[in-house]
C-alpha cells in the first residue's frame, strides 16, 4: 500500500548521514569560534546545545527504564522485542525536525539574533498560560482526531504499533504527527517571545520539560507514588503518569491528554481505572515480582564490551558486538564506573526473556574478564557466584548456569565447589558444557576421519576427544603432558583408545583440514593449517582470524525457539536470537526438569541425550555442516 502524504520522513533513506542537516549550524558556529570576536548568530548555538540535551535526555529515560535491577514498578511485564527497536530505531528523527523549524524561525525574525536574558518572570508566566490554554487543548482535539479510522490507519497507527511503552516510543510517528506536535511546543515559546518577554531559561527549561514529560509518560516504570495523589488529589489531575498513558494504548478510546487529565475529565474520556491501576502497581512494587524459572549467571567481558548492554544503548546492544569508533570517548568514564563497581556492586539483572509461560533471566557478576586470571581476585569472585547461586535458592530459581569463567575449572571446579559447599541446595547448578560439547561435536561433517585438537586435556576438549574416538574419528591431541594423555586415553573403550593421538607440536596437523581450537591459537601457529581448514572453536576469546584460505566458525552456540518473546538484545558476538551453548543447556536443563546438578567433569554418555533434548525444545545449531 503507497504511503499518504507526510507519513514518512524526507530524510529516511539517508540513515546516519540524517545528522549533516545541522551541519550548517555546526559550521557557523565554528566560523564565529575561530574567526569572529562573539557569535553573530547566537540562536545557532543554544538550538545545538538544546538537541543534544533533547538525545541525552531521552538516554537518561532509556537508561532508568532499563535498569531492571533496580526492582522498578514495571507496568508491562513483557520485555521489549527486536521488531520494536527496529521500528523505533530513528527515534530521534523528531528532535532533527524541530531544530530545523527552530532555524527556519530564527531567519524568520531577525530578533533573534539579540541575546534574551537568562530570566524573566513574565516570559514564564506567559508560557505556561499559553501552554494550558491553547498546547493542551489543541493536543487534546488533534490526538482525537488522529484515532478517527483514516487517520489512525494511515498515521498514528505507527505510534501504537509499539506493544510495550518505552522513552523512544514517544518519538516513533509520522513526519505528520511531530509537524503538528512541532507546533504544539512552539505555540508557547514562540508566543512569549513575540510578547517581548522570552528568556534563555524559559526556551531551554519548557523544551527540555517537555521531553522530560513525553518520555515519562511513554515509560514503562511508575515513577510518581500512589501515596502522593492520595494526599493531593487534585494533582491527579494537573499531571499524567506512565501508567495513566499506558491505558490509552491498551483501552485507545480514552486518556488522550497531553501532560493534563483535567481535559481528559471534561471532555469525559478519562479512563475509569486510571487511578485504581495507579495505586496498584505502586502499592505492590517488589511483593508480586515474579521468580524467574532459569538464571544464565554471565560476567562482564571487557570495557568496550560494558557498554553493549540496553541500559547504555538500546539500539547498539540489538545487534552482535562489534568495537565501534563512538564508544571510543566512553572508555574512560566506563572504565571509572566498572572500577567502582569491582569495590561496591553486587551481582545485578541484565535482561530477561519469556519462554513458553517460563521467565529466564540473565545475571552479571560484576568482573571483567581478566580479573578471572589474578590469583588475588579468585576468591572474591567465588563469593559473587556463590551469593547468585544463594539467592536464587531463596528465590525458588529451578536453574542456575554458568557462564564461561564462572565456571573456570581452577577457579571453582566447574560449579562443583558450590555444591559441595552447600549440598542442600535446592537450585540446580549447571555448566552447561555438556551441550556444549554436543554443539561442536555436531558441527563436524560426517565424513572427517580426522581432527586437530587444542586444550584437549580441558574439561571440554577431554570430553569432545572421547566422544569423537567413540565415532571412530582421529583425534590429533595438543598437549605437553603425557601423562594427562594417558588418563583420558584410559577412559576411552579399549578398542578405540587408539584412535586417540598425542602430538605435542602444530606441525603435525599440517595435513588435517579441521581444527578444533579449545586453547588459544596465534596466527603464527594458525600458518601450519593446510588450505581450506575450517575452525571450530571454544576458547574464550575467541581466536583471530588471520587466515584468508580458512574458514572460522564463532563459539559454541545455538539458536532459541522460534516463540521465545521480550528478546530485545544480542549476547556479546551472536546473532540475534542465538546464544552460547552453556546458556541454551541450562535453558534444556530446565525445560526438561532434570534434578541433578550438571557440575565436574562432562559425561560423555550424556551428550547425545542432551543434544536431542535441545532439539526437541526448539533449540537449533547455528553452524549445519
Amino acid at each position: 500500500m503507497a504511503k499518504k502524504p507526510l507519513s514518512a520522513w524526507p530524510w529516511e533513506n539517508l540513515g546516519s548521514f540524517k545528522y549533516a542537516m545541522h551541519g550548517p549550524l555546526a559550521a557557523n558556529v565554528m566560523y564565529s569560534w575561530i574567526y569572529e570576536d562573539s557569535y553573530k548568530h547566537p540562536w545557532c548555538v543554544h538550538i545545538l546545545i538544546i538537541c543534544a540535551l533533547r538525545g541525552f535526555m531521552h538516554q537518561l529515560w532509556n537508561s532508568y527504564n532499563n535498569m531492571l535491577f533496580l526492582g522498578n514498578c514495571r507496568i508491562k511485564q513483557q520485555g521489549v522485542e527486536f521488531k520494536q527497536i527496529d521500528n523505533e530505531w530513528d527515534w530521534d528523527n523528531f528532535i532533527l525536525l524541530q531544530g530545523l523549524l527552530a532555524t527556519m524561525a530564527c531567519l524568520m525574525f531577525p530578533s533573534m539574533d539579540d541575546e534574551f536574558p537568562i530570566w524573566n518572570t513574565k516570559g514564564f508566566i506567559t508560557l505556561m498560560l499559553l501552554h494550558v490554554m491553547v498546547s493542551e487543548p489543541l493536543y487534546y482535539w488533534m490526538h482525537r482526531f488522529f484515532h478517527g479510522r483514516y487517520l489512525f490507519t494511515h498515521y498514528h497507527s505507527l505510534h501504537h504499533s509499539s506493544s510495550v511503552p518505552h522513552p523512544f516510543t514517544a518519538g516513533h510517528a509520522t513526519f505528520l504527527e511531530h509537524l503538528i506536535l512541532s507546533m504544539v511546543i512552539g505555540i508557547p515559546i514562540m508566543g512569549s517571545i513575540l510578547m517581548g518577554s522570552g528568556s534563555t531559561s524559559m526556551i531551554y527549561g519548557y523544551v527540555l520539560g517537555f521531553d522530560f514529560m513525553r518520555c515519562m509518560g511513554h515509560s514503562n516504570v511508575e515513577v510518581i507514588h500512589g501515596a502522593i495523589f492520595n494526599k493531593l488529589p487534585f494533582l491527579r489531575y494537573l499531571i499524567y503518569t506512565p501508567t495513566y498513558h499506558s491505558l490509552h494504548h491498551s483501552d485507545m478510546g480514552t486518556n488522550f491528554c497531553l501532560f493534563m487529565p483535567l481535559f481528559d475529565a471534561m471532555w469525559n474520556t478519562l479512563n475509569r481505572n486510571s487511578w485504581q491501576l495507579h495505586n496498584k502497581i505502586t502499592s505492590n512494587s517488589g511483593e508480586n515480582e515474579r521468580v524467574p524459572d532459569f538464571v544464565f549467571l554471565a560476567h562482564i567481558v571487557d570495557v568496550m564490551s560494558a557498554m553493549h548492554i540496553p541500559f547504555v544503548n538500546r539500539s547498539f546492544a540489538s545487534i552482535p558486538f562489534s568495537t565501534r569508533m563512538f564508544l571510543l570517548p566512553f572508555w574512560p568514564v566506563t572504565l571509572m564506573i566498572l572500577l567502582m563497581m569491582w569495590a561496591w556492586s553486587k551481582t545485578f539483572l541484565h535482561t530477561f526473556y519469556n519462554l513458553r509461560g517460563r521467565l529466564y533471566q540473565t545475571w552479571v557478576v560484576p568482573r571483567f574478564g581478566f580479573q578471572y586470571f589474578l590469583p588475588f581476585a579468585a576468591d572474591g569472585i567465588n563469593k559473587k557466584i556463590e551469593e547468585a547461586i544463594l539467592k536464587a535458592d531463596r528465590m525458588g530459581v529451578k536453574v542456575i548456569s554458568l557462564a564461561a569463567l564462572n565456571k573456570n575449572e581452577a577457579l571453582n571446579g566447574g560449579g562443583t565447589l558450590f555444591v559441595n559447599k552447600h549440598p542442600q541446595l535446592k537450585v540446580r547448578v549447571c555448566h552447561g558444557n555438556t551441550l556444549t560439547a554436543a554443539v561442536i561435536v555436531n558441527e563436524i561433517p560426517k565424513d572427517v576421519k580426522e581432527v586437530f585438537l587444542t586444550g584437549s586435556t580441558s574439561k571440554l576438549g577431554r570430553a569432545i576427544a572421547l566422544y569423537l574416538c567413540r565415532r571412530r574419528i582421529r583425534v590429533l591431541m595438543l598437549t605437553s603432558s603425557t601423562e594427562r594423555f594417558q588418563k583420558i586415553q584410559k577412559e576411552a573403550p579399549a578398542d578405540t583408545q587408539n584412535y586417540l593421538v598425542h602430538v605435542t607440536k602444530y606441525q603435525a596437523a599440517q595435513n588435517c583440514k579441521t581444527w578444533i581450537a579449545g586453547k588459544w591459537i596465534t596466527p603464527w601457529e594458525q600458518s601450519w593449517a593446510p588450505s581450506g581448514t575450517h575452525f571450530h572453536q571454544f576458547v574464550v576469546p575467541p581466536i583471530l582470524a588471520s587466515r584468508r584460505d580458512c574458514t572460522y566458525g564463532d563459539l559454541a552456540a545455538m539458536r532459541l525457539p522460534e516463540d521465545v518473546e521480550g528478546l530485545g538484545s544480542c549476547e556479546y558476538k551472536l546473532e540475534r536470537g542465538v546464544v552460547h551453548a552453556c546458556h541454551a543447556g541450562g535453558a534444556v536443563h530446565q525445560l526438561e526438569g532434570w534434578p541433578h546438578h550438571e557440575i565436574g567433569p562432562i559425561d560423555v554418555d550424556r551428550i547425545d541425550l542432551v543434544w536431542e533434548a535441545a532439539l526437541k525444545h526448539g533449540f537449533r545449531p547455528v553452524f549445519q555442516p
